[in-house]
């Protein structure tokens, strides 16, 4: 398994679930691999106190479930992390995380705080080497809508669905700042709820290109999110097989017409990690 993948832990699915419905948490964790109990978006202002203590009550496994929290700019900032750390949950998403010193004022205010930072703002990708290299930093996520509008835009994908180069960018930038500091990256959400192979599709993509999860808000997108994350019979056949020749030939070495060399080990060991457990 890749560091970035230990460090989070909680398997490829990760759901949203608003925080005012605590009527439907545990069915989220049942139906995912992790929660993300949200008081940021999925949350009006004027249910945020009733969220907020249906997190200090909530009844889940705490190693399976994050409380995302408003920005550090917001009014409710501070009265979100006192209800995380009045909770059993000590692995925090920061929403529109910018600077290292926001992800201070988490770990000050929840002791022990995982923190998964949220870039989405221009400020927030510029920063992502900075954010990734904070000691309490277990994962990092983007967002495309939010980025586009907080540039001007108007919307994060073109006529025919395809992100636009700018939400690529950021994409690209926090994935190789979460590999390069051994953390966890989190593809963005797709708001489509009804297309399942576009899901399927961009989250096959995701797996491919080194993400550790993607995130969904609905529980529709799991199945197909899982199965983009595991790999195929085929695929995991031949990872063992590659594997399995590179014991009797140190080095390079050529295996059914293919040079084999440590780059093409890792990716196999990356597709044998990515297997379900009861595949082995």
């Amino acid at each position: 398994m890749s560091a970035g993948m230990q460090a989070l832990g909680m398997g490829p699915a990760l759901l949203f679930c608003p925080g005012d419905r605590p009527d439907r948490f545990r069915k989220a964790a049942e139906r995912s691999d992790a929660v993300i109990l949200d008081l940021e978006d999925a949350v009006g202002p004027e249910s945020k106190s009733q969220a907020r203590e249906a997190v200090r009550a909530a009844d889940l496994d705490p190693e399976r479930t994050l409380v995302r929290v408003q920005d550090a700019s917001a009014p409710g900032f501070d009265d979100d992390l006192a209800a995380v750390a009045a909770s059993p949950f000590r692995t925090v998403m920061l929403a529109k995380a910018e600077s290292a010193a926001q992800v201070d004022r988490v770990v000050a205010a929840v002791p022990g705080a995982r923190v998964v930072v949220l870039c989405e703002t221009a400020r927030g990708v510029l920063a992502a080497e900075q954010l990734a290299a904070h000691d309490a930093v277990v994962g990092m996520m983007w967002g495309a809508e939010d980025l586009v509008a907080s540039i001007g835009g108007t919307s994060s994908r073109d006529e025919s669905g395809a992100y636009r180069d700018v939400a690529m960018h950021a994409r690209s930038r926090i994935l190789l700042a979460a590999a390069a500091f051994g953390i966890t990256a989190i593809d963005a959400i797709r708001a489509d709820i009804q297309d399942l192979e576009g899901a399927h599709a961009e989250a096959v993509d995701a797996a491919a290109s080194g993400f550790g999860a993607k995130a969904a808000i609905h529980p529709s997108h799991v199945e197909p999110y899982r199965r983009a994350f595991a790999p195929t019979d085929a695929e995991l056949e031949q990872a063992r097989r590659i594997l399995d020749a590179a014991t009797r030939n140190p080095g390079v070495f050529s295996f059914e017409g293919q040079m084999v060399d440590e780059p093409i080990l890792r990716h196999a060991r990356s597709v044998v990690a990515r297997a379900p457990r009861s595949a082995g």
